[in-house]
């Protein structure tokens, strides 16, 4: 493992101690996309559509947490297409593209499935994250978010956006909640989409 995994690694498991006790009770994990879920880059196809590549160990991980009876809910400033699409093979009910007040959809959001503030975590990693700061119990980011957004949330996970970050999240949690030696010793036998 390069010295600056090493030093990432150990920066989210001392951040997991400040943070554990709102992720045990956790029941809405909010996903922003471009850059959380992909690696921000996009692609264009021959007819002019943008193009977004996803991790497959994110999905599984989505799953995972999933199967942990969190809700998961993608929330994404950008259109969508690939976004939809993604959502609806990791079973996600609630994809939400083209938004343009992030706090405003996270209270309705947060509203209509009962979920209160502190139950909730956001993963994001630009300025229009930002604004769900006052809304969410947890805000997280992925590795190669700007400095900046590194130092004003809660919790840095260990992997870049659209490379492991969310399988990094989902690890932990089921650690947190006892299920991880269980899925190291059975396997995964549901999909991943």
């Amino acid at each position: 493992m390069q010295h600056s995994s090493l030093l990432r690694q150990l920066r989210f498991q001392l951040g997991l101690l400040v943070c554990g006790r709102r992720l045990d009770g956790l029941r809405l994990l909010v996903l922003d996309v471009d850059g959380v879920l992909t690696d921000g880059g996009l692609y264009y196809g021959s007819e002019g559509e943008p193009l977004k590549r996803f991790d497959v160990r994110d999905g599984l991980g989505i799953r995972l947490i999933q199967s942990l009876g969190i809700e998961v809910a993608c929330l994404s400033g950008g259109r969508g297409g690939a976004t939809q699409l993604r959502a609806a093979h990791l079973r996600i009910r609630h994809a939400l593209v083209g938004v343009k007040d992030k706090a405003a959809a996270i209270v309705e959001l947060g509203g209509l499935l009962g979920v209160a503030p502190s139950e909730t975590a956001y993963v994001g990693d630009d300025l229009n994250d930002l604004v769900v700061r006052d809304h969410v119990g947890l805000l997280l980011t992925p590795a190669d978010a700007p400095g900046w957004f590194r130092r004003r949330a809660d919790l840095v996970l260990p992997q870049p956006g659209g490379h492991g970050a969310i399988r990094a999240l989902a690890e932990a949690i089921a650690r947190r909640r006892g299920r991880m030696n269980a899925l190291l010793r059975q396997g995964w036998t549901d999909t991943n989409a």
